[in-house]
C-alpha cells in the first residue's frame, strides 16, 4: 500500500482551507441552476415540459466526468488536470451566461457538469498531501467547503438573480473559476501519478475496482441512501415552503436554505472520529441521523411556527448525517492504498449520485401524488435501508471478534 509516510510533514492549515474553498466553489456550479429553470426557460424559449433538462444535463455532465475525468487523476499530473478543468468549467459558465438560446444552454450545462469534477480531483489531492493519521480531519475540513458550497449556491443563485439576472450569476461564477484557475496553477504542488495505465485500461479497471472492493461497496450503498434522502428531501420541503401551510417567499425559502449549512460541522467531527478508529459506531450515528431528520417534521403541531423550527432543526440534522458519513466513506475508501485513490473517488461519487438522482425524482412524484406525510416516509427509507445494511456489517465485525476470542 502507498501511504505517504508519517515523518513527511503534514498538509498546511492553509493548503486546507484553500483546497476547501476551492472546493465549494467549484461544486457550486452544479446547483446555481436548480433555483433558476423559470428564469433560464423562459429567457432561452425552453418549453416548460422540458425545464427539467437545465438541471438534468449538469447531473448527467457530472456523472460523466466522474466516470471518466476524475479517474485521470490516477494517470496525469494532478494540478495540471484540475487546472485545465478550470479553465473549461470557466468557458462553460461563460457560454451559459451569454446563452439566448435553449440548445446553447443546455450544451452549456453538460460542460459544465463535466468539467466541475475537478472537485473530485481536489479532496483525492488533499488526501495524497496528508499524513495517514490526520488524512480523516483533513478530508473533513475539505469537504466541509465542498457542502457549504452546495449549500449557499442555490440560496445566492436565488438572491443575485432577484437583484440582477440570471445571467450575472453564471458570468460572475465564470469569473470566479478563472481566478480560482490561476490561484491554484500557482499554489498546489505538482503530483504525478505512478500508474503507467493505458486510459482506455484505466477506464476498464473501475469495473474491477468495485468488484473486488466490498470496502467501495458498502460504503457507496450507505451514502447512496443517505444522499437519496438529502435529495429527496431538498426537493420536496421548497415546495411545501412555498406551499399554502408556510406561504414562504423565494427569499425566506433562501434563508431556510442557509441555516440547514450548520450540517457542515459534522464533517471535520466524523474525520477526527475515523482517525480514531470509529468509523463503525460513527456511520451508524449519521445514519439515525437521516432517519431522524424525517421523524422529527412528522411530529406536525397546530402551530405554524413550532412546525417551520422543527423542519429547521431536521434540515440541520439531515445535513449533519450526509456531511459525516461522506466524510466516512472517503476516509475508508482513501485508506485503500494512493495508486486507485482518484478511481475510487469517481466510482463512490457517480454512484452515490444515482442515489441521489433517484431520491429527487421520488421525492417530487411521490409529495405530488400522495402528500407530504408520505414523502416523508419515502425519504425516510434511504437511511433506513442503509442502516439495515450496516447491521450486518456489525454483525460480521461481531462474529470475527468472538472467533478470535
Amino acid at each position: 500500500m502507498n501511504t505517504q509516510h508519517e515523518s513527511q510533514p503534514d498538509i498546511s492549515p492553509g493548503m486546507v482551507s484553500l483546497l476547501a474553498i476551492a472546493a465549494g466553489l467549484i461544486v457550486a456550479n452544479l446547483y446555481y441552476a436548480q433555483t433558476l429553470v423559470g428564469p433560464i426557460s423562459e429567457a432561452t424559449g425552453l418549453p416548460p415540459q422540458a425545464a427539467g433538462l437545465v438541471v438534468t444535463l449538469t447531473q448527467i455532465g457530472y456523472t460523466l466526468g466522474l466516470l471518466f475525468v476524475v479517474p485521470l487523476g490516477d494517470l496525469l499530473e494532478n494540478r495540471r488536470l484540475v487546472v485545465g478543468a478550470l479553465l473549461f468549467a470557466a468557458g462553460a459558465l461563460a457560454i451559459a451566461a451569454v446563452s439566448s438560446s435553449a440548445w446553447l444552454f443546455l450544451a452549456a450545462s453538460l460542460a459544465i457538469g463535466i468539467t466541475s469534477v475537478a472537485a473530485q480531483i481536489l479532496v483525492p489531492f488533499a488526501a495524497h498531501l496528508s499524513k495517514e493519521s490526520t488524512r480523516g480531519q483533513t478530508v473533513g475540513k475539505v469537504v466541509s467547503g465542498l457542502l457549504i458550497g452546495i449549500m449557499l449556491s442555490r440560496p445566492a443563485a436565488s438572491l443575485i438573480a432577484d437583484f440582477s439576472s440570471w445571467h450575472a450569476v453564471f458570468g460572475g461564477a465564470a469569473l470566479m473559476i478563472a481566478v480560482l484557475a490561476l490561484v491554484l496553477r500557482g499554489k498546489l504542488p505538482v503530483r504525478v501519478p505512478t500508474s503507467r495505465l493505458s486510459y482506455p485500461v484505466l477506464i476498464g479497471s473501475l469495473w474491477t475496482l468495485f468488484a473486488t472492493t466490498p470496502v467501495l461497496r458498502r460504503r457507496t450503498v450507505y451514502h447512496a441512501g443517505m444522499f437519496g434522502a438529502f435529495s429527496l428531501f431538498w426537493t420536496v420541503v421548497p415546495l411545501m415552503l412555498a406551499g399554502p401551510e408556510f406561504h414562504l417567499s423565494q427569499t425566506g425559502i433562501a434563508i431556510f436554505a442557509l441555516v440547514g449549512m450548520a450540517g457542515a460541522v459534522a464533517s471535520p467531527v466524523a474525520g477526527r472520529l475515523a482517525d480514531s478508529g470509529h468509523t463503525l459506531p460513527a456511520t451508524a450515528a449519521a445514519l439515525v441521523l437521516g432517519i431522524a431528520g424525517f421523524a422529527l417534521p412528522m411530529i406536525a403541531p397546530e402551530s405554524r411556527t413550532i412546525a417551520l423550527a422543527l423542519l429547521v432543526i431536521a434540515s440541520i440534522l439531515l445535513d449533519m448525517g450526509v456531511a459525516a458519513n461522506l466524510v466516512l466513506g472517503q476516509r475508508a475508501i482513501f485508506s485503500l492504498g494512493a495508486e486507485a485513490r482518484s478511481r475510487l473517488n469517481g466510482i463512490y461519487f457517480a454512484l452515490f449520485f444515482a442515489g441521489g438522482a433517484l431520491g429527487s425524482a421520488l421525492g417530487a412524484w411521490v409529495f405530488a401524488s400522495y402528500g407530504w406525510t408520505a414523502a416523508l416516509l419515502v425519504g425516510m427509507a434511504f437511511p433506513a435501508l442503509a442502516l439495515a445494511y450496516w447491521v450486518t456489517e456489525y454483525l460480521g465485525q461481531a462474529a470475527d471478534c468472538c472467533e478470535t476470542a
